[in-house]
């Protein structure tokens, strides 16, 4: 691993943390530290960063690789989207690090807990994809309906609660995890082609079907099973009008009513459950969920569907009161977080990192070529902890990092009806 932080100017560091501690000299000590390499300032004065978010990447084995490198302590906790987002409005002060989806920012930004970041700080701003730029994979790229990353990722200026129009200087978030979703099938049981998010509310899987239950994204699924099932074209599935939340709802309802779902579920662990058992045979899906089902040995495919795919991407927000030597090392974890081995990572249980480049340096060249390139692997894939995920000669369900992030139809979004979306949501689960 070498040093994230050789390139870091003393000027970037504040005075105040210079100065903190038995005078100069403590200050001068974390300095050296700093730009000489890894972990000498935290080793010798340590710090805890409090991160919060959803359980797809507060891992166990980042933090202790954190640790290695820096000397800085992770303390994570893992909630849901919806616990994440009132967590960062309502308890700034009970974290130093929101690990939070960006769609969540809508209802989280405005409230001014979230301090931006200045990019100048951060050492990889310049290899971070563009989808989180401008919302574009490729100059030619259209982009996608709903809440996508790059148009709540930007403020004009520190202190600025709107989101700017283009790229400024100041980050809201700082991405680190994102992928295209779409729905998980047993292909042993189905024993025919699925190829439409159509299917999801197909009688023939009456009882044996599945919904992810976070309104917020949940919506989008199911706007992508009407838009499928020819019943309606949504202007914006992102941000619909009381009219179609109310037409998407009255389909969820009549197909609970019929029977269709087996559960809705919120958890990720519940999920891989519905699926290993069985019990479920085509759900809403997350990859890394069907990768470990795939480790228990069960058949299960993350299915490209005609229509395109969901998707949602995550970052690291800093509280408005953080500051010192906690802001320091907050960016300090951050820039070490882009440096590859949490990319890599990441990019092994199934989802891409922001930074590409430093990820695959990280990475054997045939597992950049499974995972990111879609060609068949050369040798037998393998999870984070070592399960084998592919067998040699499989090829990665949705091809190329361009074919599927190229496809997606839809982020994940806050609407402008959010509120009724949910009193409405909440109608379907209770039906």
């Amino acid at each position: 691993m070498t040093g994230t932080n050789q390139t870091i100017k003393a000027a970037q560091l504040s005075r105040r943390a210079l100065l903190k501690g038995a005078a100069a000299l403590g200050g001068a000590a974390a300095g050296a530290g700093i730009l000489g390499g890894f972990p000498t300032v935290w080793a010798q004065n340590p710090i805890t960063l409090r991160q919060f978010g959803t359980g797809v990447s507060n891992l166990n084995a980042i933090a202790e690789k954190c640790k290695a490198d820096l000397g800085i302590t992770l303390e994570m906790t893992a909630t849901d989207s919806d616990a994440a987002a009132q967590r960062a409005v309502t308890q700034p002060d009970s974290y130093d690090i929101a690990d939070i989806e960006y769609w969540i920012l809508k209802k989280v930004f405005p409230s001014g807990v979230i301090q931006p970041m200045d990019t100048s700080k951060l050492k990889y701003y310049d290899k971070i994809v563009p989808l989180f730029k401008n919302g574009k994979l490729t100059p030619d790229s259209v982009i996608a309906q709903g809440t996508a990353p790059h148009t709540v990722g930007y403020v004009e200026k520190p202190g600025d609660t709107t989101f700017a129009a283009a790229e400024t200087g100041y980050f809201t978030l700082v991405p680190t995890i994102y992928t295209a979703d779409t729905l998980g099938i047993r292909p042993d049981l189905i024993k025919r082609p699925i190829n439409s998010w159509a299917e999801l509310l197909n009688p023939e899987f009456k009882g044996k079907a599945a919904i992810l239950n976070i309104p917020s994204i949940g919506i989008m699924d199911a706007a992508m099973v009407v838009e499928a099932m020819g019943l309606y074209k949504y202007p914006d599935k992102g941000n619909m009008t009381k009219k179609e939340i109310d037409l998407t709802i009255k389909t969820l309802i009549e197909a609970k009513k019929a029977g269709q779902f087996r559960a809705l579920w919120k958890d990720f662990n519940e999920s891989v459950n519905l699926m290993a058992s069985g019990e479920v045979v085509i759900q809403s899906m997350w990859s890394p969920a069907v990768t470990a089902v795939r480790t228990k040995g069960i058949a299960c495919n993350f299915q490209p569907l005609k229509e395109g795919y969901r998707a949602w991407a995550a970052g690291f927000g800093l509280p408005a009161t953080l500051s010192g030597r906690k802001l320091d090392g907050a960016y300090e974890f951050i820039n070490w977080f882009l440096d590859g081995w949490a990319g890599a990572y990441l990019n092994r249980q199934g989802y891409y990192s922001a930074v590409l480049d430093t990820a695959k340096s990280k990475m054997e060249a045939y597992e950049w070529a499974y995972r990111m390139e879609g060609k068949p692997a050369s040798q037998d894939i393998k999870s984070p902890n070592g399960d084998v995920l592919a067998k040699a000669g499989a090829v990665r369900d949705g091809g190329s990092y361009e074919a599927r992030m190229g496809g997606i139809a839809c982020w994940n979004a806050v609407m402008d009806e959010n509120e009724y979306m949910v009193r409405k949501w909440n109608e379907f689960v209770a039906a």
